[in-house]
């Protein structure tokens, strides 16, 4: 499977989810809806495609073993749940026509439920080779199940740190996988280092590791801090893509699990991302469809 190198992507899943009238305050975020409601998984799909979208990406992003069972749900749904999630997406994808399936693969931080992903600090080991160990365990089903579904590519975002880049480029080449991926990170405020503090420079090489990554770039950031980050990580420079799909400028408040601030979303930096790289261009929280069909027009 070959991805083109221009891309539109969708917005926040779990925002046109809440617009339409979910109700996500469950640790488990928008998987909770494909327990209870799977149909509205594909019609908030579908309101992307509509806008112009060329790609869905699936409701797996904190469905993992580990997320299940905080929810106090069986480990074991994580399979058919998954398989959910995958026709949700096929749904709209071949009522509108064409598109793109893509898995997404959150950060460990998003099976804690609580912020880490825009920090890092998740509590693991210092010694990298167990705290590596720890992530490769922790992705490790979600990957199976998603390869098992023949999904197009992988969406392995709002990564905080290089140890988890280094460590999901590791899990993927041992399984053998193929399928086209990307690798997006979720950057300090400036746009320059990870969550944890090492030079987004180094993340582009990292995520090479694994054959078949096609892109790199960054998400769930402030769109300020998309063009900078791009240029740090250079894709083109190594023969990839760069994806550019920052959230509304708003800030996740993890307690009291809500967005806080102003939105600061202007589709006219669209251009600089793509000067700075940017071929795969989308949204992420609080991006509804007409801020898509705005990058469309762009």
């Amino acid at each position: 499977m070959t991805l083109p190198t221009s891309l539109v992507l969708d917005g926040g899943l779990a925002t046109q989810l809440e617009a339409q009238g979910e109700d996500l305050s469950s640790s488990l975020w928008s998987a909770a809806v494909l327990r209870s409601d799977p149909e509205a998984i594909t019609r908030a799909h579908a309101a992307f495609f509509a806008a112009g979208a060329q790609v869905a990406t699936t409701a797996t992003y904190q469905l993992t073993p580990m997320s299940l069972s905080r929810s106090g749900f069986d480990e074991a749904e994580l399979a058919p749940l998954t398989r959910d999630a995958v026709a949700a997406a096929r749904s709209a994808r071949d009522a509108h026509g064409s598109g793109w399936i893509v898995g997404s693969v959150g950060p460990y931080g998003a099976s804690l439920a609580n912020g880490s992903e825009y920090t890092g600090d998740y509590g693991l080991p210092t010694d990298p080779a167990e705290a590596t160990s720890i992530l490769r365990n922790h992705h490790r089903p979600r990957l199976l199940a998603l390869l098992g579904e023949g999904v197009d590519a992988l969406a392995l975002e709002t990564i905080p740190s290089l140890l988890e880049v280094r460590a999901l480029a590791a899990e993927l080449t041992d399984l053998g996988a193929t399928v086209p991926a990307w690798f997006s990170v979720t950057p300090a405020a400036g746009g320059t280092d990870t969550r944890t503090g090492e030079a987004l420079s180094d993340v582009t090489e990292a995520a090479k590791a694994y054959a078949g990554t096609v892109a790199v770039g960054v998400n769930c950031c402030p769109p300020d801090d998309v063009e900078p980050a791009l240029r740090a990580l250079a894709p083109t420079e190594h023969g990839l893509v760069g994806v550019a799909y920052p959230n509304s400028g708003e800030t996740w408040d993890a307690v009291g699990r809500r967005w806080l601030g102003t939105a600061a979303w202007e589709p006219g930096a669209v251009a600089s991302w793509r000067d700075a790289g940017a071929g795969f261009i989308g949204g992420c929280c609080r991006v509804f469809p007409d801020q898509i069909a705005a990058i469309v027009r762009r």
